[in-house]
């Protein structure tokens, strides 16, 4: 008999926003029908339920040893390096975890960015003439600022006139200041992709950001796009192996130093679909 598959357990950050959630549980129902038989539970660090620590307990009582824990995150900034590892080392000791990569990075969620602003109105012919913002909720970390800003690099050489980044909280530009850039660089048009996976304060800030400085084109969040399903299940075949993502370190670690940070992650050099 072959050894049961580990269950996929989905670590989403929660909002106030219905919205959110929802969005998320329509993502992880898309995951399901592109992976029969593999067992998918959703967890939430706040707001929403069930939180992750009743997820795993949960598990842990049904005789489940084997888990990956992906976040539902775009970048690796202080929720996967800190929060997430610290809910995971308090879940029940018979569970063995194995934190997944974040989301991006990722050929695929720029496939499904640009699915979004097609479906918003663009088509490929447009791309020469139209400059995009790619509009993320932000952070404080300078890794996943860095990151945003390296993607918009790449994005750029797809073929779109420019591509900018811009950032909802924390960092800058804003939204409403990278579209006045593009049309101050004489794109024809301007669109406003949203690099965010579920609607709420955030994107919300983002989309009146794009009406405020009169964007031709606002594309919706990637939310349960299949790009973005894919990428979770390769996310979650890459942390079932032991060479690729080691059991989370239940020992606590010392004061001002992480034995359970994520491993930095590489920047793709190529941006082509397989």
């Amino acid at each position: 008999m072959r050894p049961a598959k580990p269950v996929l357990v989905v670590i989403a950050h929660g909002s106030r926003d219905p919205r959110h959630a929802a969005t998320v549980h329509a993502l992880v129902r898309r995951v399901r029908s592109l992976r029969p038989g593999l067992r998918v539970e959703t967890g939430f660090l706040d707001f929403d339920t069930p939180s992750v620590s009743g997820v795993l307990e949960s598990l842990a009582a049904e005789g489940v040893r084997d888990v990956v824990a992906l976040p539902l995150l775009l970048t690796r900034a202080f929720h996967a390096k800190a929060d997430i590892p610290a809910v995971l080392r308090e879940a029940p000791p018979r569970l063995r975890i194995r934190q997944a990569e974040v989301l991006g990075p990722s050929p695929l969620l720029l496939s499904a960015l640009e699915r979004r602003l097609y479906e918003a109105g663009l088509t490929p012919a447009d791309k020469s003439s139209t400059g995009v913002v790619l509009a993320s909720a932000g952070s404080s970390d300078p890794e996943a600022i860095a990151v945003i800003a390296e993607i918009a690099r790449e994005w750029r050489h797809t073929g779109w006139c420019a591509v900018r980044p811009a950032f909802a909280s924390a960092s800058l530009p804003r939204t409403e200041d990278a579209v006045r850039e593009l049309r101050a660089l004489g794109c024809k048009r301007v669109a406003v992709a949203p690099y965010v996976l579920a609607p709420g304060f955030l994107p919300d800030r983002i989309a009146r950001g794009a009406a405020e400085a009169d964007a031709d084109v606002l594309a919706d969040v990637l939310g349960p796009a299949p790009e973005v399903a894919r990428v979770l299940l390769e996310r979650y075949d890459a942390a079932r192996g032991t060479s690729l993502a080691p059991a989370v370190d239940r020992v606590r670690p010392r004061r001002g130093r992480s034995r359970t940070s994520p491993r930095p992650l590489s920047m793709p050099t190529a941006w082509s679909l397989p």
